[in-house]
């Protein structure tokens, strides 16, 4: 058995720590010449795993210093985590005497070391995907990564499902055939991932044979390992409950009611990182803490992905330093960054799956043997339950005796990207930008991946032909012929430096959303922000972002001027994007509770807390059974109500409100409003609708479900929206030259312009046909909505008609006033109007059940009997451990 050198050992000893047994087996199989994944908790110490297999390597054999060129590629997907994992790799080359440069390349690297590291490369390079590509897209790319032994793919996880995955998995495929195949290994780090064989199987490529080449992967000449490092990590899962559920609100999603026991637990520990899962509210909670708590200025810090670089950079300083208390964030501080003095993570509003949450509760305890903690702050009255369904979802996997070949907690699987051809004919210009390529052996080398291993040959002839003269539509305009053949050398190379240059700056597969820089007059930058919000604004109005209120001064350039505002209030910036659904995993859990509460099983704190709400739902309507599809029919001022709870996330209940809504207008002519939620959705009618099992069961049904859809949604708008993302990805829209950026109407204006021209004279151009599957896949979700109808399908259909809003149906009628279109009554005034109806309704029950209307229009509801009761129930927080 080969063991790694004892200088290893020695170092760990001198900083008194012992390796965990997944490094020791990483070590060995890395110099034994394999691949693999190491899937791992997070803070477990998965970087030494891999890292150290290299060093391991050049201590066997004897310093090379300079001799070699490159000989690892760190792979990370943010440039945040980059500075932590440079500081963690120098570590262990300075403290193993190891004589290796190590350093960073991204997009924020100065011009001249870039130059620089590809004249005279480092041992080691930190890099992300995209600048990766820039790389690739130089002369003498070959040669640079010649002597390449290793690349390493930090956070496998993050980039797995993602266009971004697809760009790695390419010039993966592309740097094992540059560089030696029988020595260069790949290694990804993962944590919180569910389908581990299918993500090492997508890192590493496909061993067999695939249509169209006769040739295994090189991988296939050395088993691939999966590494799983199960060493105990103590994980809490708390949540902060208010003392009385009388007045929590039913309905809302900013969970401001619950702000003195947040600082509360801020002032017991030492470091705390708040996450929110949107930008807004994280601007919220940091005005909103620092307004109740002003003593606190200078000790909460507020990092998100629209602030500044530098400033995102200072308050992760802090909180390395130990220097602030709290900062309050979004997905921005997820992944792997070192910030040991965190102790505790709040997650404000459900997790919405069960990987996230985990995930976060490793950015506290940052450290091996050390306790993880999150603690869950409702912001409604049912994310009471979706926190005890997550906590007992995440510790529901069984130990086992040797702690080994077992997943830590049962987490969500992500699913990888499918041929996305936008991605490949970028990939082309970009090696023809560099060394160029020969057609049939980049063919044989793309479908290596596991994203294209099913190319078919009429696809990769179209997709030559879309980067060689522009395709069918665009063969008249020589800027689109952007590769040319050598015949002599029968090898491809970009036509043009003007094309090479404006296709590194295009570089990238994420499309920002209409970003326009925040500035002061004096040219220092806040941040960005979206041109759709700004462009409502008019010079002297006042908006609250990165923690301050500015007043917009004016607009140029794709540059928002601001100056401090001297009053103390202003509009909260929002953005766009849809909300993160349930995950299947949370939905499956969160219906098991309700099944519990069904039989009288009540048995976490949180669940005993919400029981006064579910005795109303049962009382009122019907708590549905596994086996039980629940619809509640309603008659308010406002019409006739069906409601329908899937508990299948926000995503595909809006695609079945959608297709209901069209199947049962497709009857009989009538009006029909819909809104859906996570848990279920709404169909709201003027005239009534008569409701039986027979109608249910062929509005519900899966015949038809993608021809329906595409009858109903407006599937040809959310295609031109996504084929934006599509063209510029495939080398259609420049983005402007550096400072000179394209607003996003010039963007769309041009993407739009091309879909047109596509659709009327290139109907067969297959850009057209991915924007189409990829809003069925990520849009509408098609795949788990067939799911969902399927499982409606068997179970049995439970028709109940009330005379009153259900604590399930009050969050969609109160979430549907948004879509109206309403005269002068606020939608405040109504969901006031309607909770004095339903309080008058349920003071007639014996225990006096009152509704009360709250902050930011939340509908609160109180049960006066129960409330002596619940205040002995509840001691603040639950608590739970596993590990």
């Amino acid at each position: 058995m080969v063991t790694p050198p004892q200088p290893i050992e020695d170092w760990f000893a001198s900083n008194r720590w012992t390796p965990f047994e997944f490094q020791r087996e990483t070590w060995r199989a890395y110099l034994e010449g394999r691949s693999g994944l190491v899937h791992a908790p997070t803070g477990m110490g998965k970087t030494l795993a891999v890292w150290l297999g290299p060093l391991a390597e050049e201590l066997a054999h004897g310093s090379r210093a300079g001799s070699g060129g490159l000989r690892v590629l760190w792979i990370t997907p943010l440039r945040a985590l980059a500075n932590d994992t440079l500081r963690n790799l120098r570590a262990a080359v300075d403290g193993l005497n190891i004589q290796w440069r190590v350093e960073l390349r991204h997009g924020d690297t100065a011009s001249s070391v870039r130059l620089r590291q590809r004249q005279k490369p480092p041992e080691a390079l930190i890099t992300t995907p995209e600048s990766l590509s820039v790389l690739l897209s130089y002369p003498g790319a070959s040669e640079l990564f010649r002597n390449l032994r290793c690349a390493i793919v930090d956070e496998w996880h993050e980039l797995l499902s993602t266009k971004r995955g697809v760009q790695t998995e390419l010039a993966l495929a592309h740097l094992r055939t540059l560089s030696a195949p029988q020595t260069m290994r790949t290694w990804g780090l993962s944590a919180t991932l569910g389908n581990t064989e299918q993500a090492m199987r997508v890192l590493l490529g496909d061993s067999h044979p695939r249509r169209g080449h006769a040739h295994p992967s090189p991988l296939a000449q050395s088993e691939a390992v999966l590494i799983r490092g199960d060493a105990p990590k103590e994980i809490v899962v708390e949540t902060i409950l208010p003392d009385d559920i009388e007045r929590f609100p039913w309905s809302g999603h900013i969970g401001l009611r619950l702000l003195d026991r947040v600082i509360a637990a801020v002032e017991r520990a030492r470091t705390t990182l708040i996450f929110t899962n949107v930008r807004s509210a994280a601007e919220i909670w940091f005005q909103a803490i620092l307004k109740a708590r002003p003593d606190l200025i200078g000790q909460v810090a507020l990092h998100h992905g629209s602030l500044d670089r530098d400033i995102r950079q200072q308050v992760e300083q802090l909180l390395r330093d130990g220097r602030v208390k709290c900062v309050v964030c979004t997905s921005s501080l997820d992944l792997g960054v070192d910030f040991s003095p965190v102790d505790q993570v709040l997650q404000i509003g459900s997790p919405k799956g069960i990987a996230r949450m985990m995930q976060r509760a490793g950015r506290s305890g940052h450290q091996p043997g050390a306790k993880s903690t999150v603690i869950g702050v409702p912001t409604m009255a049912l994310e009471m339950i979706e926190f005890a369904a997550a906590r007992e979802a995440a510790g529901a996997a069984p130990s086992s005796p040797s702690g080994k070949g077992r997943e830590s907690v049962q987490v969500e699987s992500r699913d990888p990207v499918d041929r996305p051809l936008d991605v490949l004919v970028q990939h082309m210009v970009t090696l023809a930008s560099g060394d160029g390529f020969v057609a049939d052996q980049l063919k044989d080398e793309v479908r290596m991946t596991h994203a294209f291993a099913h190319l078919s040959d009429r696809e990769w002839q179209w997709c030559v032909d879309f980067v060689e003269r522009g395709g069918t539509a665009l063969t008249a305009y020589p800027q689109y012929s952007r590769i040319l053949r050598d015949e002599a050398s029968d090898r491809y190379a970009v036509s043009s430096k003007a094309i090479e240059r404006m296709h590194r700056m295009s570089i990238g597969t994420i499309t920002s959303d209409s970003a326009m820089k925040v500035a002061f007059a004096n040219g220092s930058t806040l941040g960005t922000i979206e041109e759709g919000f700004i462009s409502r604004l008019r010079p002297g109005d006042r908006f609250v972002f990165a923690g301050r209120v500015l007043e917009l001064l004016r607009t140029h350039n794709m540059t928002a001027f601001v100056r401090p505002a001297k009053q103390t209030s202003g509009l909260i910036t929002r953005w766009g994007g849809a909300k993160a659904p349930l995950s299947t995993l949370l939905s499956d859990a969160i219906r098991r509770k309700f099944d519990e509460a069904r039989r009288g099983v009540f048995d976490s704190i949180e669940m005993q807390l919400v029981r006064p709400l579910l005795d109303v739902q049962a009382r009122w309507s019907r708590i549905p059974a596994p086996d039980e599809t629940l619809i509640e029919a309603t008659r308010t001022r406002e019409g006739h109500h069906l409601y329908v709870f899937s508990f299948e996330g926000r995503l595909v209940n809006e695609g079945l409100c959608a297709l209901v809504a069209h199947r049962v207008t497709q009857r009989e002519p009538r009006s029909v409003q819909v809104t859906g939620n996570d848990y279920g959705f709404e169909l709201q009618t003027p005239k009534h609708l008569h409701v039986d099992e027979e109608l249910l069961r062929e509005i519900l049904s899966t015949d038809r479900l993608v021809e329906d859809l595409l009858a109903c949604v407006n599937t040809s708008a959310l295609a031109q929206r996504q084929f934006r993302e599509v063209a510029r990805i495939a080398g259609l829209l420049f983005p402007g030259f550096p400072g000179q950026p394209k607003s996003v109407r010039q963007l769309q204006a041009s993407s739009s312009l091309f879909y047109e021209v596509f659709t009327q004279f290139d109907p067969g151009n297959l850009l057209l046909d991915q924007a189409r599957r990829e809003v069925l896949d990520r849009e509408l979700e098609v795949a788990r909505m067939r799911r969902t109808l399927e499982r409606i399908e068997r179970s049995r259909l439970v028709i109940v008609h009330t005379e009153h809003l259900t604590p399930l149906s009050f969050p969609l009628w109160a979430e549907s006033l948004r879509t109206q279109s309403v005269t002068s009554e606020s939608w405040s005034a109504r969901v006031h109007r309607m909770v004095v109806e339903l309080e008058a309704a349920a003071s007639a029950e014996v225990g006096e059940t009152r509704i009360h209307h709250g902050d930011h229009g939340d509908a609160r509801k109180s049960t006066r009997g129960s409330k002596a009761r619940n205040r002995k129930r509840v001691a603040g927080t639950s608590r739970i451990k596993h590990g």
